[in-house]
C-alpha cells in the first residue's frame, strides 16, 4: 500500500511540473568553435614555395670548366644536412645520388599547387645543378679529350634532406605530398618528421648500447673473419657496410 501511495504521488508532481509550462534548451544544435591559434610567421622564409632553381650555373663570358665523375660527393653519410630546420616534415634521402634539373622542377610541380602560402610554406635543402656532367654525340669515335658538357647535376649523400615543409600543416597532409615527391628522385628516399628522426636516432642508440653480440659488423671485418676481405672495399673499412 505504501509504494502505491509513493507512486500516486510521483505521477502528480510529475504532471505538475508539466502543467508549469517548463522551458527546455536542445545542446544538440549546441557547437563550440575555438579560436582559431595564430601563427608566428616571423621566423618563415619570405618565399613560402619552392623557387625554380637554374638549370646550369652562371659563368658569366667565362668558358664553363669540365669537372671529374668526383663520386667522392655521393659516398658515405651526410653530416651537416640531417636536420630539420622548422622541426616539420622533409624528405631525407636513403642513398647517394645526382639530381638533375627535371628532378627539381618535377618536385617543385607537385608542391606548387598543394602549398598554401598562408599557413604552410617549403624550402629547398639542396644546391641548384652545380656539377657538369659531360657526354659524347652519337657516333662519334672514341679519343679527341674529355666531350662536350651536356648538363648539370647536383650531388647527394646519404641521410641528407633534400626539400622541407613547415608550418600549420598535418603529419597526414604532409606525408601525401611528400611521399609523391620521394619516388621521382633517382635514389631511394622517405618521408621523414622531427619526431621520427629522433625515435630512429634512440632507437639506434638504444641497439648499440644493449647489443649483446660480440660479432657486428665491425668486428668482423677488422679481424678478417671468413677471408671477408677478398670481397671488401676500402669504404666497408670505414663505414663497416652501412654506406656504399
Amino acid at each position: 500500500m505504501l509504494k502505491i501511495t509513493e507512486f500516486a504521488n510521483t505521477i502528480t508532481k510529475n504532471s505538475a511540473l508539466c502543467e508549469g509550462k517548463l522551458q527546455f534548451l536542445h545542446a544538440a544544435g549546441m557547437r563550440y568553435y575555438a579560436p582559431p591559434v595564430v601563427q608566428d610567421t616571423s621566423e618563415w622564409p619570405e618565399k613560402r614555395k619552392l623557387v625554380v632553381v637554374d638549370k646550369q650555373p652562371n659563368y658569366g663570358h667565362t668558358r664553363p670548366p669540365r669537372m671529374k665523375k668526383m663520386l667522392n660527393l655521393i659516398r658515405g653519410p651526410e653530416e651537416v644536412h640531417t636536420d630539420l630546420l622548422y622541426k616539420g616534415y622533409g624528405v631525407k634521402a636513403l642513398l647517394g645520388g645526382r639530381m638533375k634539373y627535371q628532378h627539381f622542377e618535377a618536385i617543385r610541380r607537385i608542391l606548387f599547387r598543394r602549398i598554401d602560402p598562408d599557413r604552410m610554406f617549403a624550402i629547398w635543402r639542396v644546391e641548384p645543378p652545380w656539377q657538369p656532367c659531360a657526354k659524347r654525340g652519337v657516333g662519334k669515335r672514341m679519343g679527341g679529350g674529355k666531350g662536350s658538357i651536356h648538363h648539370y647535376v647536383t650531388p647527394v649523400r646519404a641521410e641528407r634532406i633534400i626539400v622541407e615543409i613547415g608550418g600549420d600543416i598535418h603529419k597526414l597532409e604532409a606525408k601525401k605530398m611528400l611521399a609523391a615527391a620521394a619516388e621521382i628522385l633517382p635514389f631511394p628516399a622517405r618521408f621523414v618528421s622531427q619526431e621520427s628522426l629522433e625515435k630512429e636516432r634512440e632507437e639506434n642508440r638504444r641497439l648499440e648500447e644493449n647489443n649483446i653480440n660480440p660479432y657486428t659488423m665491425e668486428y668482423v671485418i677488422r679481424n678478417n673473419m671468413g677471408g671477408c676481405g677478398n670481397w671488401l672495399s676500402p669504404y666497408d673499412y670505414k663505414w663497416f657496410g652501412k654506406y656504399k
